[in-house]
């Protein structure tokens, strides 16, 4: 018993969960420390708040900055706060890393950097033995004016779940990237999906603002690895709630339905960074859609939390159990042939 191999990609919740449970959380000066489906820690330092975030980038190594910046960017949005400083690990192959390819790496992470007006302040470079591909850790430090912290337990029953853009964004992107040897769909369609990085992009920063400066919000989550389905059960455990979701409003790109078949890939399952879950309360949710509408984001309500804490999943009428993802989906590109 606890001795077979784990999949790649997440802790399974239930053993995360167990792990964090023993972690002392006693200092009042933290607002938001480890736990299910918490984004980012949230520190208080005198009369200032700090949000800090780490995340690595596993699954690509083209555009390996853009994801490293936008996906820490993600979780401190998350949290209500504002991203503004960056340290960066990098992990670099032996016998295939180059002066010329790591100058390129550092000047895409300038310009990553850039666009979300971070500042990079340090970090660690090294060529390793062991590794096949670049692997990026990055550490973000954020900003949160009072009164602005958002915190996935805030959530409770009979609040709405919404959702921003479709999904998988992110895992389409990777697949076209790593995979496209095994793709047959077209130079001109393989295009279009590896630009969903760039367009409609994997940042959640604009929405989440909107949504904040909106009101009404009871929490926010970035589903990212065990896409939509894991990030609707992490939502859940955060918040003491069930989760009835609705499979007809949630949107999925119509390019996956070309790209996700191939592998047998289901979208609840994938990658699903670029999409925002949203709760709050029910007379917000139609002025939150309109907000993001207004700024060319679509909306969708998915679903709402409940008080039993079932996790289901509403589909063609019927109530079935929300699909559960020992890895993500997309890890089947590596091992399906």
């Amino acid at each position: 018993m606890g001795r077979e191999p784990l999949p790649v990609g997440k802790l399974p919740l239930p053993l995360l969960e167990k792990l964090l449970r023993g972690i002392p959380s006693d200092d009042p000066n933290i607002l938001a420390g480890p736990g299910i489906g918490v984004d980012a820690a949230v520190v208080r330092f005198g009369e200032q708040t700090l949000v800090f975030k780490t995340d690595p980038i596993t699954f690509t190594s083209e555009n390996i900055s853009r994801y490293l910046v936008t996906v820490n960017s993600n979780d401190i949005a998350c949290m209500g706060g504002i991203p503004r400083y960056l340290l960066v690990t990098f992990l670099l192959p032996a016998g295939s890393t180059t002066p010329a390819s790591v100058e390129d790496l550092f000047f895409d992470l300038r310009q990553a950097c850039a666009a979300m007006d971070v500042t990079l302040i340090g970090g660690h470079t090294e060529i390793t033995h062991g590794i096949e591909r670049p692997l990026a850790v990055g550490f973000m430090i954020g900003v949160m004016g009072e009164g602005a912290l958002s915190r996935p337990s805030g959530a409770g029953p009979g609040d709405l779940i919404l959702l921003s853009k479709r999904i998988p964004i992110e895992a389409v992107a990777v697949i076209a990237s790593e995979a496209s040897h095994r793709l047959d769909i077209g130079e001109q369609t393989l295009a279009e999906a590896r630009s969903l990085i760039h367009d409609p992009g994997i940042s959640i920063f604009k929405e989440a603002r909107l949504a904040w400066d909106h009101g009404g919000v009871t929490a926010m989550h970035d589903p990212t690895e065990g896409g939509l389905a894991t990030g609707l059960r992490e939502l859940a455990l955060a918040s003491g709630c069930g989760v009835e979701a609705y499979a007809d409003r949630i949107p999925v790109l119509p390019i996956a339905e070309k790209i996700l078949p191939r592998f047998s890939i289901d979208p609840l399952g994938a990658l699903a960074s670029g999409s925002l879950m949203v709760c709050c309360e029910e007379h917000s949710a139609e002025g939150i859609v309109a907000a993001w509408a207004e700024k060319g984001i679509e909306g969708s309500i998915i679903g709402r939390l409940t008080e039993a804490r079932d996790m289901v999943l509403v589909q063609d009428g019927a109530r079935t159990g929300l699909p559960e993802f020992p890895a993500d989906e997309v890890t089947k590109i590596f091992s399906s042939s």
